[in-house]
Parts: C-alpha cells; sequence; structure tokens
C-alpha cells in the first residue's frame, strides 16, 4: 500500500467520487452499506466507503508492506513504527490510529490498514 497521508492511496485520490471509482476499477465485487451508514465499495484487496454525498472518508487496503514517502513499514513493524514516530496516536475499538500519518490499523488483524480522509482522525475520536 502506497499511502500519501490524507491526500492518495494506491494513486487514489480523497477527492474521487463513485462514479470516477467506477470509471477508473470497474464495478465493485460487492456494493453495501455498513453499519455506520457508508457506503462500501468492495474490491476484495481494497474497500472505499463513502458518505451518502459522495466524499470519500477511508480506504481499506490488503497490505503487507505500508509505503510511506522512502519508507517502507512491514506490518509486523507498523505498531511500534507508529507508537515511536506518532506522539499522537490513539486506540479505538481494537485500532491503532495515527494522527500523524492518517491511517488505523487492529495490530491483532493482519495485513489491513485503513487510510483516512483528512476529517477521518476526528471520526475515529469520537468513536
Amino acid at each position: 500500500m502506497r499511502l500519501d497521508p490524507f491526500e492518495a492511496v494506491d494513486g487514489l485520490s480523497f477527492a474521487l467520487l463513485p462514479p470516477e471509482l467506477v470509471q477508473q476499477l470497474g464495478w465493485p465485487q460487492h456494493e453495501r452499506r455498513n453499519a455506520v451508514g457508508l457506503n462500501e465499495y468492495d474490491y476484495e484487496e481494497r474497500i472505499l466507503r463513502f458518505q451518502d454525498s459522495g466524499r470519500l472518508e477511508e480506504v481499506t487496503v490488503r497490505a503487507w508492506v505500508l509505503h510511506l514517502g522512502s519508507l517502507a513499514i512491514p506490518f509486523a513493524h507498523l505498531e511500534a513504527f507508529v507508537r515511536t514516530h506518532d506522539p499522537e496516536c490513539f486506540e479505538r475499538a481494537g485500532f491503532l490510529v495515527s494522527p500523524r500519518y492518517g491511517f488505523a490499523f487492529a495490530p491483532d488483524c493482519p495485513p489491513w490498514i485503513t487510510a483516512l480522509a483528512p476529517h477521518g482522525v476526528e471520526a475515529w475520536r469520537r468513536l
């Protein structure tokens, strides 16, 4: 997973709208509304979640390695990396959230990493 925090995930911009997503990736394997009221577009290796307005909230990617700029962080070392490099990190519902880098993940549930839109960190804080 290549993350440009709060900007893009694997080249997909957080400004992306659902019709643009379908143009770029085709129809998802599954499309549904989740328990928190977001519309999910499931492409199996990545899941994009949108508000009803079309605003992209988060992108969850199956990734054994997170690429941040020139860094490549294996999932097995991700928790230590976040705790060392993001003093503002916090835990919610079994996830470790990194406000500095804009992602959340469950250390005990590899290899899924969720990239957050710019406003996403505050939503996680309110959980």
